[in-house]
């Protein structure tokens, strides 16, 4: 029996991204040939390179009987599906795909569920000295920005920026790793004005979450709790305003937070000052609130907000731009693929 080999170059090219990859060519995934002995079996052998031997690992490709139009077709695999653990970013968590409740004790919230897919999220606020490194080379190369940010310290969450600013932001960041900027204006990177961006979910690049999976990240795997700790509210918990008002604000100190209010407004506290959530999340609760991927959403209440904006169902609507009286109470934290 004469063997006959055949080199087969599909020339595709695969990226391995933060989850479950499929690769597909709806052209290909047959090989065909002609000119054989009709009736007669063949055997199919592959290689990657030349330079190497033929080898046949594959039991359809053996004994493969040749048609009475001296024509073989057989299937060649060309679905591949990659399961494992990627590489989180540095200064990031894991956050695993599921639904949560997302109901808590108020009435107002109603009876809700959170599905997400797997992402990664920022431990903690992006901070003022991590704001300063990226914004720094984002003006270099093309960016411009509304508000420089501001910061109580290098390691206090940054604040006084917009939507437009944390937007342009995370482009840059994906950038400055290498990965593929989500924000885009008539199919070019975002980075000047204050336009409405597309979003691509699907970019491997950081971009502000969503209202669902910042929520359903604050909550930390539980649900039907006010907040990521539990139904009560005190300053050992979160930076926040604390009112006797609230008959689940139970904090022994009233007002702004005791251990921070002190060298003018704002109050802010080093980021992963209070205990993390159940995904290791710090300040879902407190401290600034945080800009969604929805340009009106901010998120966790701030060190001016008292505590029915701390809880993890609590979402302001507010314009992009932000008002400048509440400015230095706005802040964010980045998500990933």
């Amino acid at each position: 029996m004469r063997r006959i080999l055949f080199v087969l170059l599909t020339g595709l090219a695969i990226t391995l991204q933060a989850r479950e990859i499929a690769v597909s060519s709806a052209s290909k995934g047959v090989l065909k040939a002609t000119g054989m002995e009709p009736g007669t079996n063949c055997t199919i052998e592959w290689t990657h390179d030349l330079r190497n031997s033929f080898t046949n690992v594959s039991p359809n490709f053996e004994n493969v009987l040749v048609d009475s139009n001296g024509m073989i077709q057989v299937k060649v695999p060309l679905f591949f599906r990659i399961n494992g653990i990627p590489k989180v970013p540095d200064g990031m968590v894991p956050i695993p795909a599921g639904t949560n409740s997302g109901t808590d004790p108020d009435p107002d919230s109603g009876a809700y569920s959170l599905t997400v897919e797997a992402f990664n999220m920022d431990a903690a606020e992006v901070t003022k000295a991590q704001w300063d490194t990226v914004y720094n080379w984002a003006v270099a190369n093309g960016y411009s920005f509304v508000n420089a940010g501001s910061g109580k310290g290098t390691n206090h969450p940054v604040h006084s920026v917009n939507w437009y600013d944390c937007v342009k932001w995370c482009n840059a960041r994906s950038e400055m790793d290498g990965k593929t900027p989500c924000y885009s204006v008539s199919g070019s990177t975002y980075k000047t004005g204050q336009s409405s961006p597309t979003t691509d979910f699907d970019a491997n690049g950081y971009r502000l979450p969503t209202n669902d999976e910042w929520e359903y990240a604050a909550r930390g795997g539980v649900s039907s709790q006010r907040f990521p700790w539990g139904n009560d509210i005190t300053h050992n918990e979160a930076n926040y305003f604390s009112d006797y008002v609230f008959s689940y604000d139970k904090s022994s100190t009233r007002g702004s937070h005791p251990s921070y209010n002190a060298g003018g407004e704002p109050y802010t506290s080093p980021v992963g000052e209070f205990p993390a959530n159940g995904y290791g999340l710090y300040d879902m609760a407190g401290n600034v609130k945080e800009w969604s991927n929805a340009a009106s959403g901010l998120r966790g209440g701030s060190w001016a907000d008292q505590a029915p904006s701390a809880r993890c169902a609590s979402l302001w609507e507010e314009f992009p731009t932000g008002y400048s009286y509440d400015l230095n109470t706005y802040g964010f934290r980045c998500v990933s693929r």
